[in-house]
């Protein structure tokens, strides 16, 4: 009598029994459906803090202004985006303000509104990190001749960014999670593919399961690498 070894069958009956569910086969034949997916959420996030970044550093800046306009347009900005859900933010701009001025799709419309949406967090971290740096590096810019916006762009600035990394990651990290509010407008997304595929298969622990898996390596990946890079700040 031949014995076969337990790993060997252990493997083998493993396998057959994910193979006969159909959850699991519908998962493993649409892997690469995830995957597309995942790689639109992250050109989203991506684009949308890049340009939150801009933006925030703007509205930032201005909401410091000693002009009165100036920092209650950017209060106003912040209060709104800030107090409003993303969600309705997103079906404001693709139906309500975008068609009157462009012909927009779903990508683009989505990308303005995380990206303003973005702006108003960053805004305020920002804020908090220049706030963070000692008054007096400001009087000493400014004693070696240095203008307000000289010292603010060769000495304030370097040294704020440092305070900033950690939440800047953490932003990122929300934003990625919060892209998935555009699938409302059909942005192609992993959690619009997941909702494509559930409503083809009713495989709804398997489908949801495998999104929520992706994303969990997404921002797992993006933390990690956040923990890296305040180590290596922390040693500089």
């Amino acid at each position: 009598m031949s014995i076969t070894p337990y790993p060997m069958t252990f493997g083998a009956t493993l396998w057959e029994k994910l193979n006969s569910i159909n959850g699991f086969n519908v998962v493993f034949s649409n892997w690469d459906y995830f995957l597309e997916g995942s790689l639109v959420t992250l050109q989203l996030t991506v684009i949308s803090v890049s340009a939150g970044m801009v933006l925030g550093l703007i509205i930032a800046l201005m909401k410091m202004s000693r002009w009165r306009l100036l920092s209650s347009v950017a209060v106003i900005y912040i209060d709104f985006f800030r107090g409003t859900p993303l969600l309705v933010q997103v079906m404001l701009f693709h139906f309500g303000i975008l068609p009157i001025f462009m012909d927009s799709g779903p990508f683009l419309s989505g990308v303005i509104a995380c990206s303003l949406n973005s702006a108003a967090y960053v805004a305020e971290i920002v804020r908090a990190g220049i706030q963070a740096v000692d008054r007096g590096q400001m009087e000493a810019a400014r004693s070696l001749g240095m203008n307000g916006s000289q010292a603010m762009r060769y000495v304030i600035l370097p040294q704020a960014y440092k305070v900033v990394i950690p939440p800047m990651i953490n932003e990122f990290v929300m934003l990625l999670k919060d892209t998935s509010l555009v699938s409302v407008i059909a942005v192609m997304e992993l959690t619009h593919r997941g909702k494509l595929l559930y409503s083809t298969t009713y495989e709804a622990a398997w489908v949801w399961g495998a999104v929520c898996v992706v994303y969990y390596i997404m921002t797992k990946t993006v933390a990690m690498m956040g923990d890296w890079i305040e180590r290596r700040l922390a040693t500089e």
